[in-house]
């Protein structure tokens, strides 16, 4: 099957991407975070261990511990992921130990992929029923093991709470008296799984396991790795694209006490301290010549208008049903343009990386979202085998595709092997987003006819960069990006003639990359604001328009049924008041979305409220579904309203939260989120808010103005002004 096949048969990036992930130290959720520097036992070294999978360890004593194949960076994954697990083995959920698997692709990475990533939406989805699997052998394999020893048909026997029980004697065993000899079991084919009408975890609001040592400090980050006699560095790279060192004066830095050595590398100089401050103020000492190369002269709009001139272009068909000629030439024609721009990640907890290296070995304490990429990038840095190379990873403080990144690493890697013992290298706030890996910037161009108030040819170009072709050379074939052209090529609605294109274009050194949502971020947010374009020529209610269209959809049909109800739609509204909707199938889960916001004469934003009604299938546990969507809302929101990264003579001009704005506590509107009851496997859920959002907000200003805006972050003059941009 060729990728363009996949694509057609609903095959995306949600479908492949991330997996596993994890590193290094134990984890209990009732007992601190053990210090970073203390070995930890490799997971798939499990002597005297009931082992069954690659997944669970059952000592003697009852202990249960989960080999976590994904990392927790806010999403609540551990919780979920365990409570699967112990909802099939039937463990005593309040005492189960997590630790992070190592880096390991052939036992932790994606079932679906095969690469060990935390990201995409996908940890719940991707380990459902592997976890499931697991979890429902093991208990089997206990149970095997008690009935043997009772001399009893297992069939007789139940499990609960890590205790197997013989329903006619009331004979009880914990899961750490059986362990030994469950451990001579063959592991069961096919094993039963729980009916979802069984399930005594999943479906209900579990408290988020790792929230106690967040609160109470103990929990441990990346960036918190702390080791005997460790120094401290911080750096500067090219504020040029592609740029490199020149001449450094360092003699100003050394004078300042603390500071131990300065590291010049081809593009990068870094200062090594006995702490931060000695660093920092080393950094800001130093006199730096930078080489600025060929992109000293690069602009925003050098990218902007190569971009444009690239959508012109016909694309690579990824999609083409019916007679898009003859439906074009039915009806009216509407053409649009809509325009996303690059977007940093600025995560709470900036880049950072401890590293020790030796002559024969290195350790790594980070905090990745890709940890076997990590271990291998960080081996070729170091110049040893990859064998020789441990990588510890920890809590993200966010991630949002960033940690899918390894370059922090490498850059730590490079500097440690000039420095004797360990060193934790920082980036600074500034640093991090001058020099981060953007979300692309996307143009979409959308030609479509309407007839008797419906859609009946739709034209989609994609034009963008490709993330996949640098990332993951494998998803990128024929010219398509499968992540790029992500929420366009199964858009949801009934519409008889479709042709749907990508075009690659490549902004000028700028590096892109993953950025919660990606793909889904520019194409719903240019579909759902065409499709209230649409509905106003055809004199139509926008939520009616998207109904009529949605008979193939039922459960997004029944989302968006719900939060017409919620929101109140077509209630009336004060002046300059408007409700926009926003309905997406993006990342296997079925979200609709009405934002309810107030524009100012003088263009001003103010967030009112947003709702959401979402079918993501058995919610595994609700509270972090309702979290995660409330997080991811505020997230595009954000964007929407602010997010831009703009270049000038070759450089970011965005340093800090100054200039590039999140939403302040007191602008975030009140948020309803309401879930729809489904049996149907679990879909994605953290980055389906992110998406939600922008297209809503946007459609509301519509509503309010009439001013329909094409491009963000949303351009406050041109709405006083009442002008389509």
């Amino acid at each position: 099957m060729t990728v363009a096949e996949k694509i057609s048969s609903g095959f995306s990036r949600r479908s492949v991407l991330t997996g596993g992930l994890a590193g290094g130290f134990l984890l209990a959720f009732h007992l601190p975070v053990r210090a970073v520097n203390e070995p930890v036992q490799p997971p798939d070294d499990a002597a005297g261990k009931f082992a069954p999978n690659a997944f669970i360890r059952v000592d003697n004593t009852g202990k249960t511990t989960l080999v976590m194949p994904q990392v927790e960076m806010g999403q609540g994954i551990y919780t979920a992921l365990a409570a699967i697990l112990a909802e099939e083995m039937d463990a005593d959920f309040s005492a189960l130990f997590l630790e992070h698997a190592p880096a390991n692709e052939k036992l932790y990475a994606n079932p679906i992929f095969g690469i060990q990533a935390t990201g995409g939406s996908t940890s719940v989805r991707a380990f459902w029923k592997p976890l499931r699997t697991a979890g429902a052998s093991a208990r089997a394999m206990l149970v095997q093991a008690a009935a043997q020893q009772w001399q009893v048909d297992p069939a007789s026997c139940k499990t609960a709470n890590s205790e197997v029980t013989h329903k006619d004697s009331g004979r009880k065993l914990t899961y750490g008296d059986v362990a030994a000899a469950a451990s001579s079991q063959t592991p069961p084919k096919d094993v039963p799984l729980k009916d979802p009408k069984d399930f005594v975890l999943i479906g209900k609001p579990l408290k988020r396991l790792d929230t106690p040592e967040k609160v109470n400090g103990k929990a441990v980050y990346g960036i918190d790795a702390m080791l005997p006699d460790m120094k401290f560095a911080t750096l500067a790279a090219c504020p040029v694209f592609g740029g490199k060192v020149g001449k450094v004066d360092d003699s100003a830095a050394k004078k300042i006490p603390g500071v131990r050595k300065i590291v010049v590398l081809d593009d990068t100089v870094a200062v090594v301290g006995d702490h931060m401050w000695a660093a920092t103020k080393g950094l800001d000492a130093l006199v730096i010549d930078w080489d600025e190369g060929p992109n000293a002269r690069l602009s925003s709009n050098d990218i902007w208008q190569g971009l444009r001139a690239a959508s012109e272009k016909d694309g690579v068909v990824v999609k083409s049903e019916g007679d898009i000629a003859k439906g074009l030439a039915t009806g009216e024609r509407v053409d649009a343009a809509y325009e996303l721009p690059f977007l940093a990640h600025a995560t709470m907890e900036p880049l950072s990386a401890t590293v020790h290296v030796k002559p024969d070995s290195c350790e790594v304490w980070t905090s990745s979202q890709i940890m076997a990429r990590a271990q291998s990038e960080a081996a070729k840095a170091a110049g040893l085998p990859v064998e020789k190379v441990t990588v510890y990873n920890h809590l993200l403080g966010g991630g949002f595709g960033r940690k899918l990144e390894i370059d922090m690493v490498v850059a730590a890697v490079r500097i440690a092997k000039q420095v004797d013992g360990p060193v934790k290298v920082v980036w600074t706030r500034e640093e991090d987003i001058q020099h981060d890996i953007y979300r692309p910037v996307y143009r979409d161009t959308i030609s479509a006819s309407l007839s008797d108030g419906k859609i009946v040819g739709w034209k989609y170009r994609v034009t963008g960069s490709s993330i996949m072709a640098r990332w993951l050379p494998p998803a990128f074939q024929n010219g398509v990006d499968i992540d790029a052209i992500d929420s366009a090529v199964d858009m949801p609605y009934d519409i008889p003639n479709k042709h749907i294109e990508y075009t690659r274009a490549e902004p000028p050194a700028v590096p892109t990359g993953f950025w919660r949502g990606v793909g889904c971020n520019n194409n719903v947010f240019a579909i759902e604001c065409f499709m209230d374009e649409v509905a106003r020529k055809a004199n139509k209610d926008p939520v009616d328009f998207r109904r009529a269209m949605l008979g193939k959809t039922p459960r997004l049909l029944a989302a968006l049924n719900l939060v017409a109800e919620k929101s109140g739609w077509g209630q009336p509204l004060p002046a300059r008041v408007g409700r926009g909707v926003c309905a997406q199938t993006s990342f296997g889960s079925f979200i609709a979305t009405v934002a309810e916001a107030e524009i100012d004469e003088h263009g001003e934003v103010h967030l009112r409220r947003v709702i959401s009604a979402v079918d993501t299938g058995i919610a595994v546990n609700p509270d972090t579904i309702v979290a995660q969507i409330e997080g991811g809302l505020i997230f595009g929101l954000t964007a929407a309203l602010y997010g831009e990264v703009t270049i000038d003579k070759g450089r970011v001009q965005q340093s800090n939260f100054h200039d590039y704005r999140m939403l302040r506590i007191d602008q975030a509107p009140k948020i309803e989120i309401h879930l729809i009851k489904s049996g149907e496997a679990p879909g994605g859920i953290g980055e389906t808010g992110t998406t939600a959002g922008p297209p809503a907000l946007r459609n509301a200003i519509y509503a309010a103005t009439g001013v329909a805006l094409r491009r963000l972050p949303i351009d406050r003059s041109l709405i006083a002004a009442g002008k389509k941009a």
